[in-house]
């Protein structure tokens, strides 16, 4: 919460006590009590309010729906190209010619024994 840890935020607490003082401190308390009723209030308020306009609960909401990682590109062609309704034998070509076209193999360099790796004076 705000980058406060727990001893902190007993800290803060026990300072402010003091600082308000024990006449203070049952008007101070019950004024929270107010605030966090309120709060409690305008929340079911909101989702009464959503359940009238948009006429469903927000508990029957399926959030996976929503979830943005559903739109990742490679998780969509993955499943395009592992249908089950293609047959198994035409999405395995596609899949085959899909990786041989978009992967070329390449040769990597390796250095021999003992060379030293090349370094660039003006790389930053």
């Amino acid at each position: 919460m705000f980058g406060i840890n727990g001893p902190e935020f007993l800290i803060l607490l026990i300072i402010g006590i003091l600082v308000i003082g024990p006449q203070r401190l049952p008007e101070y308390t019950q004024g929270l009590m107010n605030l966090v009723r309120g709060v409690r209030k305008m929340a079911s308020g909101a989702r009464d309010q959503i359940k009238d306009e948009v006429g469903i609960d927000i508990d029957e909401v399926d959030w996976r729906k929503y979830d943005p990682r559903q739109y990742d590109p490679r998780r969509i062609i993955r499943e395009a190209l592992l249908e089950p309704d293609a047959p198994a034998a035409t999405s395995a070509a596609v899949g085959a010619a899909a990786v041989a076209t978009a992967m070329p193999e390449r040769e990597i360099p390796r250095l021999a024994e003992g060379e030293s790796a090349p370094f660039d004076t003006e790389a930053t």
